[in-house]
């Protein structure tokens, strides 16, 4: 044998491979502890758990055993003979969803086994390289988070993994928070779970609910290759697993503070391109804007009745104050105050040693309130109170049971039910301003204005419905049974989501007013028409306005079933496959409770992987994984598409501006309607829901294909190598182009005159469509209209990504991993959403409206990043002091320009300047270069004095050191070559300032 050093060198290295390749199941709560031991008569392990949980299995023939779905806790490990214990492992803890390897000497037998009786092998505490896994992910743990310098958001532990990027700024999650792209994907198509649950946002699927930040103790993080039992996400999956009661009481308390000196100064925006004000002028000052914030969190957690029922409980408490200050077209200085509190608490029922009974709660909120005041661009100062800012509280409750039931040895059932509801308050300011909101004042007419643009500094724009609330439930029931060299796996995975008065309208007088400005000689839209502002009064420059109404209220519901088999084959003592297959379904309804969107037929969705023990010592791995993924539409996409929104624009001249911003002299200008339009025909009346989609609507689906290594290199090193290559094969989005299907209707025979045409149809864009159209004495008229009849390019986005990595796993002394991706997102639909122009209407984006809006867009997509490395780990330099680091080194998004359609800078579909062309030129998604390459590096310090026995820590995190404040996004938008956009090539977005974070933790 080893002496004990060399094993916890080695097993401690070859941990590291473990928690990269990741988990058999996905989205999984447990691990389990698998090896071998001498083939001897007689022999069965008794596993016995902090927890409380004793099991014990036979050694089969092979001298093989395998302890299945393990609640996370410290195990401790026994080899017996004859009843007797010959050999015992200690202190052996669990990675989600990974296998364990505890073996006992095979060579010596028990004899030699029996002279380690009593040793304690702390090593055991980290897995080896996985071998009985095919998949891949990434597991954080509680304490990689505690040593990391991270934000305290489940988004930003996410980060470590490879192929993971920040989203765009302008998408935020329920909570206020920053959301992940993964692998190329839009930041909508992500999966949530909180110990087995999916809390994913049911509205949107922006972000989910999470856990507090000190409840986690473990995060998995998936970026594909997840098993049969798991699905919904075309993504990635952040999945937490919260700590729990042990035998032993433990308690806890932290408090944080972030202050505002120690925050840098943020850079200001300035004006684009062809900006109306002096070149370097401040269109936003961020350089005034101040923040400082507090977090106190607490824990309690061990046995109520030991070894039976154990507690564990976690508050958080965070709190920020600050102002910002708008820009100059909504010049106020706002200070605002955020408060989010959590809670989790966790029972843990061991009933016998053959059930167990997990009860989770959890509690987020979100609040927002604020004041504004005054604010001079002119000399930078703050003025006289202006009114309050809006008030949001956002509240999240989740109930979880899981029941576990070690059936026998080869035979355990799991069933999960859970439900959640969120509430959505907000109470509009009072703002004291008679009048409608006014934007675009930046492009009114100086010469009307007298050069600076006037406002009626009405603040209120759109307003939420304060009813607004969701619920979700999830049920799941997974049946696993081993025999022979096969384990079987069979379950179903339901969901249910409810989106409840759901709604938005124009506050102040209903409507908003928008100032704009084009070359005076082209339409303001060609489809729908709109003229030409320099045919009417007022507009000889191009100046226009337009009055936009808005209006959407509704209660709608999702339904999701999906049931799969699969199976964990070993085939050799080296070899395994495992061989998976799920079907889903999925079912959108209207506010009336028929379904506009049923997608029952089978969807199957085919897991395949295979994992090679190369040398059958677990040194070394080769793994693939090939699957299919599907993914249902969010309860959301029914405001715009089966319940009579409302989104109109009518559009003016003016000669005079009046003391309140207010047009004087207004003509209208002549439009398809005589009055207001709209693009996608949102004039307020629910459809028929059979005309809402096509007949024939697919989901949407990806395929994804994994090859992967993993090698323990000596004692102390381990490094791998992974592809991926992922296709987006079918998307759902609305095509508007009645056009194309009234001339395919034609050509197959139908009587146009006696047919319904929607404006807009929920399709697969890129395949051939079967629209119902609605006959005027009854029934429905069936058209095929081709993707040559749309004119459409084929749907596109591919992804391929090469990742190495090498690491050296925390051995007491030191930890750090270094990981390289290389990668490419190229296509012509980035997914759901569209993060250059901000467009977070899922599956109701710009793209596929018309043709024309598709013409060259094929290019690097919004979430490209062609080169990421990514640098961590924590050296204890001392035995009181431990310094650790985060390194992030990327290259820029891409750069885009849209414009007006074609050589003759048309709008052939009235979208304005939205059409891959660049002042006559085509010009295709990233054609514009890259922005600037991103060096972020964050750091830790911490002190943990002997004095207190270590209990208590001292620490500073410094974010972005360097303060590195790089461009991340700018304004695609370019207007056209007789009016160029003023905001064209503007920073949307710079990265975050420096800032520290002071904290004081004690444990005991």
């Amino acid at each position: 044998m080893h002496s004990r050093p060399n094993l916890r060198r080695t097993l401690l290295c070859a941990a590291v491979a473990a928690s990269l390749s990741g988990v058999a199941f996905g989205q999984a709560t447990t691990g389990r502890i698998a090896g071998q031991a001498p083939a001897t008569a007689g022999e069965t392990v008794l596993v016995e758990g902090s927890n409380g949980l004793v099991r014990e299995v036979s050694v089969d023939a092979r001298g093989r055993y395998s302890v299945e779905a393990l609640p996370l806790a410290t195990y401790k490990v026994s080899l017996k003979a004859n009843g007797q214990v010959v050999d015992t492992r200690d202190n052996v803890t669990l990675r989600v969803g990974a296998a364990t390897d505890v073996s006992f000497d095979t060579a010596g037998g028990a004899t030699d086994a029996a002279q380690l009786e009593g040793v304690t092998v702390s090593a055991t505490s980290l897995p080896k390289i996985d071998v009985a896994t095919v998949a891949s992910s990434t597991v954080i743990t509680a304490q990689d988070m505690a040593r990391l310098p991270l934000a305290r958001t489940a988004e930003a532990v996410a980060l470590l993994a490879p192929g993971a990027s920040p989203g765009a700024r302008g998408f935020k999650g329920a909570f206020g928070n920053r959301l992940v792209s993964f692998a190329g994907s839009s930041v909508t198509e992500n999966a949530y779970y909180i110990n087995g649950m999916n809390t994913t946002d049911p509205l949107s699927g922006f972000g989910g609910i999470t856990l507090p930040y000190g409840a986690v103790d473990q995060q998995e993080v998936l970026s594909g290759g997840y098993s049969a039992m798991y699905g919904r996400s075309d993504g990635g999956v952040i999945s937490q697993v919260g700590k729990r009661g042990s035998n032993e009481w433990h308690f806890g308390a932290q408090v944080l503070w972030e202050p505002d000196f120690a925050r840098a100064s943020a850079r200001n925006i300035k004006y684009g391109h062809n900006n109306p004000n002096p070149p370097g002028s401040v269109f936003l000052r961020n350089d005034d804007n101040h923040e400082h914030s507090s977090t106190i969190s607490a824990y309690a957690g061990g046995p109520l009745i030991k070894d039976k029922l154990y507690a564990f409980a976690a508050v958080e408490m965070e709190r920020s104050e600050g102002n910002t200050i708008g820009d100059v077209n909504h010049a106020y200085d706002t200070r605002y105050t955020y408060k989010d509190p959590k809670w989790y608490g966790k029972l843990d029922w061991n009933i016998n040693d053959s059930n167990i009974l997990e009860l989770t709660g959890v509690n987020q909120t979100h609040r927002s309130n604020g004041n504004k005041y005054a604010y001079d661009y002119d000399d930078n100062t703050i003025g006289d109170y202006a009114g309050t800012d809006y008030t949001y509280k956002t509240k999240a409750m989740v109930y979880v049971a899981k029941y576990t039931s070690y059936i026998t040895d080869d035979l355990t059932l799991t069933a999960l039910y859970g439900k959640s509801k969120l509430t959505y308050y907000n109470e509009p300011p009072f703002t004291g301003v008679t009048g409608p909101f006014i934007g675009g004042v930046n492009q009114q007419n100086p010469a009307l204005n007298g050069g600076s643009p006037i406002t009626n500094g009405q603040t209120l724009d759109t307003v939420d419905n304060p009813d607004h609330e969701s619920t979700n439930r999830n049920l799941r029931v997974d049946l696993n049974y081993k025999i022979g060299n096969h384990s079987i796996t069979a379950g179903i995975d339901n969901q249910d989501s409810h989106d409840i008065d759901d709604g938005t309208t124009i506050g102040g007088d209903g409507y908003e007013l928008w100032y704009g400005k084009q070359d005076p000689n082209l339409n303001i839209s060609d489809n729908p028409f709109v003229g030409k502002p320099g045919d009417y009064p007022g507009g000889e420059n191009g100046y226009y306005a337009y009055y936009r109404h808005y209006n959407t209220l509704a209660s709608v519901r999702v339904k999701q079933r999906a049931q799969y088999v699969m199976d964990d084959w070993q085939v050799t003592d080296r070899l395994l496959l495992s061989l998976g297959l799920r079907n889903d379904q999925f079912t959108n309804y209207n506010p009336e409770g028929k379904p506009y969107l049923k997608l029952t037929k089978p969807q199957w969705a085919p897991r395949l992987g295979f994992s090679w023990d190369v040398n059958g010592d677990s040194t070394m791995k080769i793994y693939g994984n090939a699957g299919r993924y599907f993914l249902a539409m969010p309860a959301s996409v029914a405001l715009r598409t089966s319940a009579g929104s409302l989104a109109v624009n009518q559009y003016f001249t003016y000669t005079g501006i009046d003391s309140h911003g207010l047009p004087t002299g207004i003509t209208y200008i002549a439009s398809q309607t005589g009055g207001g339009v709209s693009p996608n025909g949102e004039y307020g009346q629910a459809p028929d829901p059979r005309t809402v989609s096509s007949k024939n609507i697919k989901s949407e689906y990806q395929d994804e294909f994994i090859l992967g290594m993993d090698q323990q290199l000596n004692a102390d090193w381990v490094w791998g190598a992974k592809a991926t290559v992922r296709k987006l094969r079918n998307a759902l989005d609305d095509v508007c182009d009645n056009g194309a299907i009234s001339r395919a209707a034609a050509a197959q025979g139908a009587d146009i005159d006696t047919l319904t045409i929607g404006s807009c149809y929920l399709s697969n864009p890129g395949r051939a469509n079967v629209y119902q159209l609605k006959k005027d004495g009854g029934g429905y008229y069936n058209v095929t209209v081709t993707n040559d009849d749309f004119g459409f390019s084929h749907l596109k986005r591919n992804y391929y990504g090469l990742d190495l990595y090498l690491s050296h796993p925390f051995d007491g002394k030191w930890s750090g991993k270094v990981d390289y991706l290389f990668s490419r997102s190229y296509g012509n639909t980035e997914g759901q959403v569209r993060s250059d122009v901000n467009q977070g209407s899922v599956a109701a984006s710009r793209d596929w409206d018309y043709a024309t809006l598709m013409d060259y867009a094929n290019g690097y997509l919004a979430n490209d990043r062609k080169h990421q490395l990514k640098l961590y780990g924590s050296y204890q330099i001392a035995a009181e002091w431990m310094v650790s680091a985060n390194l992030t080194v990327q290259s820029g998004l891409p750069k885009s320009c849209l414009g007006r359609y074609g050589a003759n800078e048309s709008d052939p579909s009235g979208y304005g300047s939205y059409y891959h062309f660049c002042f006559g030129e085509p010009s295709a998604y990233g054609a514009k270069g890259r922005q600037p390459w991103e060096e972020l590096l964050d750091v830790n310090v911490e002190y943990r004095p002997l004095w207190a026995d270590r209990k208590l820590a001292f620490n500073v995190s410094v974010f972005n050191l360097l303060n590195q404040q790089r461009a991340e996004s700018t304004n695609p938008v370019s207007g056209s070559s007789g009016s160029v956009n003023d905001g064209y090539g503007q920073v949307n977005s710079y990265t975050t300032p420096r800032y520290a974070r002071l904290g004081v933790t004690y444990d005991f």
